[in-house]
Parts: C-alpha cells; sequence; structure tokens
C-alpha cells in the first residue's frame, strides 16, 4: 500500500516515521519549510522506546498528482480545510482516508468532501510534539493507533491496513466499533483538556488542591452525558480507565491544548470544548464547567488574536 502522511508533526511524523522504518512505502506532504528541514536533518524521533530517525520521502502540495491507497490525516482540526484542498488530488476512487484527529467534527467535514465511502474512524492515544529542532519527541510510552469502519464491523481493507500498520513503534488495533471508541476518547480529551485548561495546571496539582479531584469528576460526568445522551454510553472499563487516569497522584499529564496556551498557540478549543458544548445544548443537558472550560480558552483566543494583531 502507498501511504500519504498529511504533515510530519507530531502525529503524522511518529506514525508515519514507524512505518517508514519499517520498509513501509510512506510520503509525506509537508509545506516549504518543513520540507527543507527534513531534507536537511531527516525524520527524528525522540522516544522512551529508543530514539530513531528516517531519511523521508516528501512531497509538496503542487507535485501532488497520483493517488494513494491510505492517506492519513493527523493534522490540528483548525488546518483541516486547507489541508482537504491540498491533498485531495491524492483520494482516488479506491482510496481510503484514515483521520487520526482529536474529536468528532472533522467526520462530517471530511465526508462532505470526499464522500462517506472513502472515509474510516480513527484515533490516536500518543502523547508528542515538536521540539525546536523540528524532533518528534514522544513524552509518554503510548504509541496506540485505532481504527474501523463507520458503520461498525469489519472489512478486508480495514484488516488489511491493520497488518500494514502492525510495526514496531505502534500499537495497533482494527475496531469493529470505532465510533463508540471515538466517543470515549472524546469524553476524556473534552474532561482532560476542559480541567487542565480551567486550572492552567496538570491533573496532578489539580488533584493536590481542595475541591480538585470533585470537579474532575463534575466535569467527567457532564461529557459522559453528552455521550451516553448521543448513544454512545461510556463503557465500564473505559471509566474504570479513566478514574485511573484522573486520580494518579503527582501525575504531569496535561493536555495537549494547554500547552498550546502555554506556548501563545492557536487552539482546537472548539473542535474539542465548543462541539461538546453544543450537542449537549443540542440534547438538552446542562454542562456548566465544560462552558465555563469553553468560554476561558475562547477569551484567551480572542486575547491571542489581538496580540498577534
Amino acid at each position: 500500500m502507498r501511504v500519504l502522511v498529511i504533515g510530519a508533526g507530531a502525529l503524522g511524523g511518529y506514525y508515519g516515521a514507524c512505518v517508514a522504518r519499517a520498509g513501509g512505502d510512506v510520503t509525506f506532504l509537508v509545506r516549504g519549510k518543513r520540507a527543507e528541514q527534513l531534507r536537511r536533518d531527516g525524520l527524528r524521533i525522540v522516544s522512551p522506546h529508543g530514539d530513531f530517525a528516517v531519511q523521508p520521502t516528501i512531497v509538496e502540495a503542487n507535485d501532488l498528482k497520483q493517488p494513494y491507497d491510505v492517506v492519513l490525516v493527523g493534522v490540528k482540526a483548525y488546518s483541516l480545510d486547507e489541508a482537504m484542498n491540498q491533498f485531495a488530488p491524492a483520494v482516488g476512487p479506491d482510496s481510503m482516508v484514515l483521520p487520526i484527529l482529536n474529536g468528532l467534527k472533522h467526520i462530517d467535514a471530511l465526508t462532505a468532501k470526499f464522500g462517506a465511502a472513502r472515509i474510516l474512524g480513527g484515533l490516536a492515544n500518543v502523547s508528542a510534539g515538536l521540539d525546536a529542532d523540528g524532533r518528534v519527541v514522544q513524552f509518554m510510552a503510548n504509541q496506540t493507533i485505532v481504527f474501523g469502519e463507520i458503520g461498525g464491523g469489519s472489512s478486508e481493507r480495514v484488516l488489511a491496513l491493520e497488518a500494514l500498520l502492525n510495526v514496531p513503534g505502534i500499537d495497533v488495533r482494527a475496531s469493529e466499533a470505532i465510533m463508540q471508541d471515538m466517543w470515549e476518547k472524546f469524553v476524556q480529551l473534552s474532561t482532560l483538556a476542559g480541567i487542565t485548561c480551567l486550572m492552567r495546571a496538570s491533573i496532578g496539582d489539580i488533584l493536590a488542591v481542595p475541591n480538585g479531584e470533585q470537579s474532575i469528576f463534575r466535569l467527567f460526568a457532564e461529557c459522559c452525558a453528552v455521550a451516553t445522551a448521543s448513544g454512545f454510553a461510556p463503557r465500564e472499563p473505559f471509566i474504570e480507565f479513566d478514574r485511573k487516569l484522573f486520580t494518579t497522584l503527582d501525575s504531569p499529564l496535561k493536555a495537549s491544548m494547554l500547552r498550546d496556551i502555554e506556548r501563545g498557540s492557536i487552539t482546537e478549543a472548539e473542535h474539542i470544548l465548543g462541539d461538546m458544548a453544543n450537542r449537549a445544548r443540542a440534547l438538552g443537558i446542562d454542562t456548566p464547567l465544560l462552558d465555563l472550560a469553553r468560554a476561558h480558552v475562547a477569551a484567551y483566543e480572542v486575547g491571542r488574536r489581538r496580540a498577534a494583531g
């Protein structure tokens, strides 16, 4: 299978590099400045599992002419519209488009652009970011990618893709209930992003203050209520996992959204917190903490845009 990875940031860079290291036919669609950096330094991964580098095959948007078997989309949500226009020539009649963005809203945009038959559901659980030297730094050991047919069940193409991604550095799983998986990730991320951005603190620091744990789980309950009303009640193993995740004392865990705020960067707040809050309103569910977290990050965005002129 020929794979086109959109971007070479934290998500696309990590997973694409793992497949390329294993001998996969991987090309990265990148912009000029990143292309120059990759040609000069290679695509470098710093990981708890061992550092490595690959010399990537790269293409820029103007040179993209042929369809690919798989288009792996790992850009930030606010860059999706531009990215879709750029990689459109790579989507042929039999292409699979696998988005591993956070949230759910992007599925509608991709479906409207390319048709439902080409779009898979997917999610990634990897804590990573780009450092000042352009290296992909994996902060924690998790490295999961899960995907499947949006309508549920299995298919030959999903199983073939699972085999392709079954390489060192990736814990891959084909799911027969990917929308359930995505909703649970949406709940987890909305809780994590909402509480760490609202408090401007890690989970460990929030747990160390009065009512910190209670606040985390009030927000968690609000997000679970939205998922349940949408037909995707969180399963008990997921709830138990998140209870442990959100009660780990001294945990340094914080959402990438908070790291964006700390850098003074644009965030995915409306794609995550805003979308969850809008779904709650449409379902008549009261979510006061979620609404406050959304307003908090939205106010940050207002100030950021003003400072940028």
